[in-house]
């Protein structure tokens, strides 16, 4: 059965912006970015004429989000989803210091749910804040 989680794909709609929040603010590197269409892309997808630009981007121990443009079926973002939506409802990231975080992402312009608050149980400090295009990063500090 299934023995890892290999990747997060997340579909964006300036692939660019998305590069600069997942790399430059997150800590993500890039390391595969392609162009990819035809009947493979055509199949899966389950489009027609797909056109996509794939960014693949890891963190130093090979966790990865994979940014999706599908620049051939331009959607807009959704800024109002909603954390009970049906689907995939967020990726959750473990930080070092999520009070540094939030701060050093605030005074980036990133929008968050709340400041960061202590779990119940007193294991960790969490927030959530959204990505360029309104999907829902949660942040973990585990104190624990």
């Amino acid at each position: 059965m299934v023995k890892n989680v290999r990747h997060t794909g997340i579909v964006v709609s300036d692939i660019e912006r998305s590069i600069h929040f997942y790399g430059d603010l997150l800590g993500f590197e890039i390391q595969k970015d392609m162009l990819e269409s035809g009947e493979y892309i055509d199949n899966f997808s389950d489009l027609q004429n797909a056109s996509v630009r794939t960014v693949k981007m890891s963190l130093n121990n090979g966790d990865m989000v994979e940014l999706l443009y599908y620049d051939s079926h331009p959607e807009q973002p959704d800024y109002s989803r909603k954390i009970t939506q049906i689907g995939c409802s967020h990726i959750a990231l473990t930080v070092e210091d999520l009070d540094h975080t939030y701060r050093l992402l605030t005074e980036a312009g990133v929008r968050f749910n709340s400041p960061p608050q202590q779990s119940p149980d007193g294991y960790a400090k969490v927030t959530f804040c959204k990505d360029p295009d309104g999907s829902l990063v949660e942040l973990v500090e585990v104190i624990k």
